[in-house]
């Protein structure tokens, strides 16, 4: 049996004609650019997270930029964010001048670890971006707490938890800005790039939606220097009818997830752990082995996908050598690096490929 790791063949075949129907309107309006579907694909996300402004940007990536940018960030500044992400969270920082810092995570949920946040503070720091890594939010009462304490900015990268929820609140909706990405793979994913950034501040909304368009409120009236990061009518177009399945879609994964959990309760492998008041909408299903290497390519040999989350942590790569970070100094992050690795999980899954999936990884341990 071949099981991928992501299967979106299956998901367009549940909603073929929705997804025909809008991208055949988008082509009969011939309004490309910023039209209807993204000012309302903006409200609905808007309304989906629990805030009042939406901004439909390029992709994820921009999403952040822009946010950081929106807040100031810039020369001699220092954001803190966590190491056990993609590289986007710590590189959108450094495109503006300003200096990531890294801080450990937790050992059980891998999300940002609130004590390390604080340790981490100096007088240049001015924002802190935790990342709702894999689809669990981070502790956002205590990140609020230190940003609160003192005076921080807090951007949640939402890119992989749209849906997502703390104590009843969504992810994006707890800090000043959130961001999320619409890339193929993400729970609501396009068929191209997309982002969106949400916020309750009407100035900062004002300000972002300039800088997505060149600094321009009015077009040839440029306020400022911007950027050419404008979200596609079709991929609006699309999300817009993905939105309308996205609980569904992410109570599936949830379900999914705690059946391989109970698939895997014998199985020398750790299994994700769910904080108490997050509500764990599964990006991916990450678990972590000592064997990882060698079960990751057992798996593959058997027609299993797989990806590893993250190879190499952020603080290490090559890039960020001149920051001076060495092994062992975010132990947490460096141990979770050398044994996660993700199982398939969509919801279209069915439990036959679950349970292949877990008797090939029994087989390993086993032989």
């Amino acid at each position: 049996m071949e099981v991928k790791l992501l299967d979106l063949k299956k998901q367009y075949e549940t909603i073929e004609n929705e997804i025909n129907s809008s991208i055949k309107n988008v082509l009969s309006s011939a309004q490309f650019i910023m039209g209807p579907n993204v000012k309302k694909l903006e409200e609905e996300i808007a309304e989906f997270t629990g805030v009042k402004y939406g901004i439909g940007v390029g992709n994820g990536t921009d999403a952040l930029l822009i946010a950081l940018r929106a807040l100031g960030i810039g020369e001699g500044d220092e954001v803190i964010t966590t190491p056990f992400t993609f590289f986007a969270s710590a590189e959108t920082t450094s495109i503006l001048g300003a200096t990531p810092v890294f801080a450990d995570i937790n050992k059980d949920t891998l999300c940002i670890d609130p004590d390390s946040i604080e340790e981490k503070i100096t007088e240049n720091t001015k924002a802190i971006i935790p990342v709702h890594i894999f689809g669990q939010m981070c502790d956002m009462d205590r990140i609020m707490e230190i940003a609160k304490k003192h005076n921080l900015y807090v951007i949640e990268d939402a890119c992989q938890a749209i849906g997502s929820e703390y104590k009843g609140k969504r992810a994006g909706s707890i800090g000043h800005i959130g961001t999320y990405s619409f890339f193929p793979t993400k729970n609501l994913g396009g068929y191209g790039d997309g982002g969106m950034i949400v916020t309750n501040d009407k100035k900062l909304a004002e300000k972002m939606k300039m800088l997505r368009v060149h600094g321009s409120k009015i077009k040839y009236h440029h306020e400022m220097i911007g950027y050419n990061s404008r979200l596609d009518e079709i991929q609006a177009a699309i999300l817009r009818v993905k939105l309308n399945h996205l609980v569904e879609w992410n109570n599936l994964r949830n379900e999914k997830a705690h059946y391989y959990n109970q698939l895997l309760k014998d199985v020398d492998i750790i299994t994700p752990v769910e904080d108490k008041n997050v509500k764990h909408i599964y990006h991916m299903y990450v678990v972590r082995s000592k064997r990882r290497d060698d079960l990751v390519k057992y798996l593959k040999e058997n027609g299993i996908g797989t990806g590893i989350y993250y190879p190499i942590p952020v603080h290490m790569q090559k890039t960020y050598e001149h920051l001076g970070y060495k092994e062992g100094d975010l132990p947490v992050t460096e141990e979770a690096c050398t044994m996660t690795f993700a199982l398939p999980l969509f919801p279209e899954i069915t439990k036959e490929q679950q349970e292949y999936v877990v008797s090939v990884v029994k087989k390993f341990f086993n032989k």
